[in-house]
C-alpha cells in the first residue's frame, strides 16, 4: 500500500526537521512545496509518500479512515 502524507508547518529549522527524519524513514518527496504567508508567519507544505510494506506500522486512526473509504462505495 502507497501511503500519502501532506506536512505542513512553519518555514523553519522544525518542519525542515520533520521532512528529514521523513526522508529517512523511508518517504520520498511528491511533487513541489507549496508556500503561503498568514500574515505573520510562512507555512510551507510538501506531500510525502511511501510504499508501505507492514500495514502493522500505520496508527489505528489512519487504517480506520482508509477502511471507512471502502465503506461509502
Amino acid at each position: 500500500m502507497k501511503v500519502y502524507r501532506y506536512l505542513t508547518g512553519k518555514d523553519d529549522v522544525h518542519f525542515c526537521a520533520r521532512v528529514s527524519k521523513a526522508l529517512n524513514d523511508g518517504y520520498e518527496l511528491y511533487g513541489a512545496p507549496t508556500m503561503t504567508f498568514n500574515g505573520t508567519e510562512v507555512i510551507v507544505g510538501q506531500v510525502i509518500v511511501k510504499d508501505e510494506v507492514d500495514e502493522s506500522e500505520l496508527s489505528e486512526q489512519f487504517q480506520r479512515a482508509y477502511q471507512l473509504q471502502f465503506e461509502k462505495n
